[in-house]
């Protein structure tokens, strides 16, 4: 007859929160002097620990330390904190931070996901690296208990990177959120940016504690589909505006493995895959946008983006047409579909959807300076200074839109107009190459011979091989060829 050995926990029930906490301060009871207590919990339940405890123990000095930013040297930061013998317990909370600029400084050099994850020393952020190293120092040096409030991942890079220390006089504790604050917690979350600009609006460091949170929420035990699939879209987005792009795809993917009729992670995917360079991928993304929600003018709108950078452009303007359906005032449509045409060589109808999108935009100063473009390629030079000078009315540093005004007042014969709207571009740009060559033009024109070759000589000191090579060949010149600088200018 054998024996079989019986695991007594196996069918107990997980603690809830309440007995978690007991069993945390029991432990922090018997505690004195030094000791490692890790807590697994997000950090709004965090907070709330933390006051807790505080108001559990008035006579033990409970304080916190807040790391809002990547440490390295974690011994010395506590060495040097002030009245260091007198605290009896010390909240250590944001040391996940520091694990976040790690990969994010190791991609930066190249490392691969597989070397930032591994678990050899080569893999270790500097700070883990550290508390292993100093581990006997903290023992000898320090009479505290330290309670290292961390996420999910955050425990799990300790367990993994800094397995010594995490396993040395350390106990391990987890608040799971109850059911109905991580619901409200998880839709806050979700819930609290709705416009572009407050994306935008965040500093690294706020939209990294972002993340971070964003991701504790994730990993809750308690967490469902339906919600999780929304905090993956949200966690998209912020590595979106963080330019993430790849991280912010898999970000998508993870949305849309749950929900896979979420249009906006299709459509959000595809911008990030755009941004990437893959647009055929973008396109794709963007149908399967589009099958979901045949009216999301977003879709049509960046799907025509991406078939103009592909050179697709009867299909781009197909979808500019398809998004202005839908939503007939997006001036961005408008306006794009104008580009199209134009590079088509449809300059009429180009004209056309500019004017329509400074109907709907008057101070889009981009329409104005591309009108004007097309408005020059059909020789209606006059109309096209006029709109030029519209688009320096609403951006007048715009240095582009000063050297085309040049160009136009120079084949009209107002050579003068023409220079002082090259000096205009230079003023903004000094080192425009095309403005200093399209005043030497001028000057040639006006037969100043010297000044023609000095402006000449610095756009050719700029770009050589593209201005020489010009020159040769450009009749404005010939009032000044056989002049012996140009020759030698010429021949270099």
């Amino acid at each position: 007859m054998t024996s079989e050995i019986i695991d007594w926990d196996e069918d107990l029930p997980p603690a809830t929160p309440e007995e978690e906490y007991e069993s945390l301060v029991r432990t922090l009871r018997r505690t004195n002097g030094f000791r490692l207590l890790f807590v697994e919990c997000v950090p709004s339940e965090g907070k709330r620990l933390i006051a807790k405890v505080q108001a559990d123990f008035p006579r033990k000095k409970v304080e916190v330390l807040p790391l809002d930013e990547s440490v390295y040297n974690f011994y010395n930061l506590i060495e040097e904190l002030p009245k260091r013998d007198e605290i009896n317990i010390l909240f250590v909370t944001g040391l996940e931070y520091s694990f976040d600029e790690y990969e994010r400084e190791k991609r930066a050099i190249g490392w691969e996901s597989k070397d930032i994850y591994s678990y050899s020393w080569r893999g270790v952020p500097p700070v883990l690296m550290n508390i292993n190293q100093q581990r006997e120092r903290f023992l000898d040096n320090f009479k505290i208990c330290f309670v290292f409030l961390l996420p999910k991942f955050g425990i799990e890079y300790f367990i993994h990177r800094a397995p010594d220390f995490f396993d040395w006089r350390s106990s391990l504790f987890k608040l799971s959120m109850d059911k109905e604050s991580l619901q409200a917690e998880s839709m806050l979350a979700c819930s609290e940016r709705w416009k572009l600009e407050q994306y935008l609006a965040l500093t690294p460091e706020a939209r990294k504690r972002e993340l971070v949170r964003i991701q504790g929420l994730i990993d809750e035990d308690g967490q469902t589909p339906e919600q999780k699939a929304e905090l993956f879209y949200e966690q998209g987005l912020l590595y979106d505006f963080a330019e993430q792009y790849a991280k912010a795809i898999a970000s998508y993917d993870k949305a849309l493995e749950i929900k896979p009729d979420k249009h906006e992670a299709w459509n959000n995917r595809g911008n990030a895959l755009g941004n990437l360079g893959r647009l055929e991928d973008a396109i794709a993304s963007y149908d399967k946008a589009l099958e979901i929600k045949p009216d999301l003018h977003e879709a049509w709108y960046n799907r025509g983006i991406a078939l103009g950078n592909l050179g697709r452009l009867s299909e781009a303007i197909a979808s500019y047409d398809k998004a202005l359906e839908i939503k007939p005032d997006k001036h961005e449509a408008w306006y794009n579909r104008g580009i199209a045409l134009g590079n088509l060589g449809l300059l009429e109808d180009a004209i056309a959807s500019y004017d329509k999108a400074l109907e709907i935009k008057p101070d889009k100063d981009e329409a104005w300076y591309n009108r004007g473009i097309a408005l020059g390629n059909l020789g209606r030079l006059e109309d096209a200074i006029a709109s030029y000078d519209k688009a320096l009315e609403i951006k007048p540093d715009k240095d582009e839109a000063w050297n085309n005004r040049g160009i136009a007042l120079g084949n009209l014969g107002r050579l003068e107009d023409a220079i002082a709207s090259f000096d205009k571009a230079l003023e903004i740009k000094p080192d425009d190459t095309s403005a200093f060559y399209n005043k030497a033009c001028c000057y040639a024109l006006h037969g100043q011979a010297d000044l023609s070759i000095q402006n000449l000589q610095r756009a050719i000191n700029l770009n050589p091989d593209k201005y020489r090579e010009m020159a040769k060949n450009d009749s404005d010149f010939d009032r000044v060829r056989s002049h012996p600088q140009f020759q030698s200018l010429i021949q270099e």
